[in-house]
């Protein structure tokens, strides 16, 4: 008995959705057309299912001198035509940003908060706890 859901099914593209299987490697570019990198992945908030943070890659050869830029998931649309995403920062702008090389960094509240102030946009709660769900401890 097949699966009525198979892989072609899923990687069918609609206007509004796009597998997360094919958005790692997926074109970023500047609003200028400037070609900044790629997608490497996308860091989904658990509590909203909403895509938080894109993991941008940019550069290097073979996966050597490749450089990792955190965006807060905001910053991107999505371009129909050019199948891929525009970004509305410029490149010194990002290059000037949180990044890494070989070892990411521990995505906490305080690295999710520095990311949030570096593109000055509002800050993302990625705390787990019952502070976090907006449930109050009982009195």
């Amino acid at each position: 008995m097949s699966n009525p859901v198979d892989a072609a099914h899923i990687a069918e593209p609609t206007n509004l959705l796009l597998a997360s299987n094919k958005v790692d490697g997926t074109k970023v570019a500047s609003r200028d057309g400037d070609a900044l990198g790629s997608i490497y992945s996308l860091m989904i908030n658990k509590r909203s299912g909403a895509a938080a943070y894109a993991i941008l890659s940019v550069g290097g050869f073979l996966g050597i001198g490749r450089s990792y830029y955190p965006l807060p998931f905001e910053l991107l649309s999505y371009d129909p035509v050019a199948d891929g995403f525009i970004v509305t920062i410029d490149r010194r702008l990002l290059e000037g940003g949180p990044s890494w090389a070989n070892n990411p960094p521990d995505f906490n509240q305080a690295y999710a908060d520095r990311v949030s102030n570096y593109y000055g946009v509002a800050p993302t709660n990625i705390s787990i706890g019952e502070a976090a769900s907006g449930a109050t401890a009982p009195q």
